[in-house]
């Protein structure tokens, strides 16, 4: 049996226990959703939503790239931005980095990745470069990654905080809260590093007064 088609049958197997289990679970997804929380994560294969967090599916709407970015340029994260929070009218978006990030180590060399990914870890070269009195201080390699992972995402959840969709959604509705986390590999456990309530006042040069 190829590799793909091993996903193939443990999906029917799947399938068929979430069904022995419960007849009526397919046809609730299939006609419901309604989630609370847009997690906004790293594509690491180590990583999964709904896994680390105990839920099912249908209770989170999840957008994942290299290292959780929120850039304001990247159509895909702002398009599933807009859909959850005006559509899904989500309550609460998460950012989840993980301790051991692949894109935030890569980040920190001066390695040439070839024009799309050097493209991508300089918004993480930037993180470090707003941060960087607080890094350089840091000698041992493992915590300087570590921390710039926090740091990494503290500056996500200030790059939603600066959109006008989640100004808007702040303004008109008082949601959603945003959160920034990271996962550790090492033991399973999200550790809550930053927050910011609906309506925290940021920075008078992002926020718009006209929405």
């Amino acid at each position: 049996m190829k590799p793909y088609e091993v996903l193939l049958n443990e999906n029917k197997l799947w399938a068929a226990k979430k069904v022995s289990e419960d007849p009526e679970y397919f046809d609730r997804l299939a006609h419901l959703q309604t989630p609370e929380f847009l997690w906004i994560g790293c594509s690491d294969s180590r990583v999964p939503a709904n896994e680390i967090t105990g839920t099912e599916p249908g209770e989170i709407f999840v957008h994942r790239n290299v290292a959780n970015l929120v850039i304001n340029t990247d159509v895909n994260v702002l398009s599933v931005l807009d859909y959850a929070v005006n559509h899904l009218k989500v309550k609460h978006v998460i950012v989840c980095g993980h301790y051991g990030c692949g894109g935030i180590k890569a980040a920190l060399t001066k390695n040439d990745f070839k024009p799309v990914l050097n493209m991508w870890l300089r918004n993480i070269k930037d993180v470090y470069r707003i941060h960087r009195a607080e890094l350089d201080l840091l000698n041992d390699e493992e915590q300087k990654t570590n921390r710039l992972v926090e740091l990494n995402v503290q500056e996500q959840v200030f790059s939603l905080a600066k959109t006008s969709i989640i100004q808007r959604a702040w303004k008109h509705e008082q949601r959603p809260d945003l959160h920034g986390w990271v996962y550790g590999l090492e033991n399973g456990i999200i550790k809550p590093v930053f927050d910011m309530k609906a309506g925290t006042h940021i920075d008078d040069l992002y926020e718009y007064d006209d929405l």
